[in-house]
């Protein structure tokens, strides 16, 4: 297998490109829940890479980077550094599609983000 995990200065390029395509209000949503990007544990199939980026956290959910697959995710966590392995999502999606799943929306539904509770 051929594969490299995505570094850092890579997933912060991939970032800024697709935040600067967000809307307004995503961008808005990006910044608030953004945090610097760590590596967070999933296993296993996180493992061969040292975990998977997270780079947003809000609530019990965090958006992270699969770089397996290509794509944003959003999944709930109960500890902060480990996704449950029940949490394991390969979408291929683009940051702006993520968001929405990141403030407790169905992932892709356009409109602002759900109040805090």
């Amino acid at each position: 297998m051929d594969w490299e995990p995505i570094s850092r200065e890579s997933l912060e390029e991939l970032i800024a490109e697709e935040v600067a395509d967000a809307t307004p209000e995503d961008r808005a949503l990006f910044a608030h829940a953004a945090v610097a990007p760590a590596k967070w544990q999933l296993s296993p199939w996180g493992d061969l890479g040292g975990g998977f980026w997270v780079v947003a956290v809000m609530e019990d959910r965090v958006l992270w980077y699969n770089d397996i697959e290509d794509g944003f995710n959003v999944s709930r966590f109960v500890t902060l550094g480990t996704i449950p392995s029940t949490e394991y999502c390969c979408n291929q999606d683009e940051l702006r599609w993520a968001l929405p799943a990141l403030a407790g929306q169905p992932q892709g539904k356009v409109g602002p983000p759900e109040p805090l509770s």
